[in-house]
């Protein structure tokens, strides 16, 4: 009889389990099949020219400064390495535009003069 109220328990708490798991991708109000673990993350895809000091343009690659591994960069972190970059003497200024991607939806993202803007 023990082994048969076990059993059904851990049934029971197994579909309970699975069923709690299968909602992270059920719809969201106003989203289409969001994964919940997602929505807390910032994703920011963005195209940066740097200028030199002697006026010459280059393309910038944000992700070149983040830790291996790490994909996620929202404007806050863009700012940083804009900051970083900027002061260390590398660039006088960047300029260019992206995309924000949160939960909160896709935002247009400009970098104006070294200044991530909303």
């Amino acid at each position: 009889m023990h082994a048969f109220v076990l059993s059904a328990a851990q049934i029971a708490v197994t579909i309970g389990l699975a069923m709690w798991m299968i909602t992270g991708f059920t719809r969201l109000p106003g989203r289409w099949l969001r994964w919940r673990m997602f929505c807390r993350a910032t994703f920011t895809i963005v195209s940066l020219t740097g200028t030199t000091a002697c006026g010459r343009t280059e393309p910038v690659n944000v992700y070149d400064y983040l830790s291996p591994g790490s994909f996620i960069l929202g404007p806050p972190q863009l700012q940083t390495i804009i900051n970083h970059l900027t002061t260390s003497g590398r660039y006088d200024r960047i300029d260019g535009h992206g995309r924000v991607l949160s939960a909160r939806g896709e935002q247009h993202l400009e970098v104006r003069n070294s200044h991530v803007v909303l």
